[in-house]
Formats: C-alpha cells, structure tokens, sequence
C-alpha cells in the first residue's frame, strides 16, 4: 500500500476511534455547493462528514471489527460523524436526503453497535437534546406551577372574603 493510501487509511481509522458514532451515505450526481452546505450544517448539529473512497473505509472499518462490503458501499460514500450529539447529526442527514433527493443512506454505527438504515432513521427522529432537557423540566415545573397557583388562590380567597367583611362593616 502506498504512502497516500496508508495515511489516508490512518486518519479514517482515527475518525472512526474518536467519534460517539457515524452516519454512512451513499450519493450520485452532487455537486460541491451542497455537499459543502451539508458539511456547513452538520457542523452547526455538533458534527463533521468527508467523501471517503469505499476501499479505504472497508478496510479500516474492518480494522475496528465492522464489517461493510463493497456491494453496501454504492457510489460515492459520505462519511458523517456525531461527535457527541448522534441524533442531531442524524437529523442534519435525513433533512440532507429529503432537501437533495440525491443521498441513500447506507447505515451507520452508534453505541459501539452496527446500525441499518432504518435505525438510523429512527434515531433521527428522537428529539435533540435541548429538547429533552426542556420536557424534563417541564415535567418536574408543572407539579411546582400547579402547587403555586392553588396556594395563591387559597390566599387571594382569604383575602377577598376579609376585604368582603371590612365592606359590609362600612
């Protein structure tokens, strides 16, 4: 193996060790404006992505026990990783393929566990994380508000039936 390849073959290995997970696409007939839009909005989702040749990523996905053939990896392959924040990355895909109608999703690799498609698809559509803090606190709020509103109307009644009193006294 080459010089080229080898270090080709090194830093796909690196991106594969060093991400929370990755997102495998395939596409045909897209140009450099939106793969570079795609690029620039899976970095805003906490992710990054890069054309990867199918030999190099078979073999070094092959190296950290994955196991992809070539039949899998049709046309040109788009490698997207999570870097912390899977599903947001996943939704960036997904609204890629809808966008382009040019991606198929291959699958992916989440949780040190091989993912189809349609796996991917629905961790895709969890909600990000910004949106689970707020339904948990939402849920932990509510009883809170409720209490509050029930003690304030307890006290606004006392305080109407007094005032009531000191009018009927006048």
């Amino acid at each position: 193996m080459s010089a080229e390849k080898q270090a080709l073959l090194d830093e796909v290995k690196e991106k594969i060790d060093l991400e929370e997970g990755f997102i495998l696409a395939s596409y045909d007939k897209l140009g450099a404006n939106a793969i570079a839009g795609m690029r620039e909005s899976l970095v805003k989702a906490g992710g990054d992505m890069f054309v990867v040749k199918k030999r190099i990523f078979a073999k070094a996905a092959s190296e950290k026990n994955i196991t992809y053939s070539l039949e899998e990896l049709e046309g040109h392959v788009l490698l997207a990783m999570g870097k912390g924040n899977f599903p947001a990355v996943a939704k960036e895909i997904f609204k890629a393929k809808k966008e382009t109608k040019a991606l198929n999703i291959i699958g992916g690799f989440f949780e040190e566990k091989k993912c189809a498609a349609s796996e991917v698809e629905q961790i895709s559509n969890l909600p990000s994380l910004d949106e689970m803090r707020a339904q948990i606190l939402g849920l932990l709020e509510a009883p809170m508000s409720e209490t509050l509103a029930t003690v304030e109307a307890l006290l606004t009644s006392v305080l109407h039936c007094v005032e009531n009193k000191n009018l009927e006294e006048k």
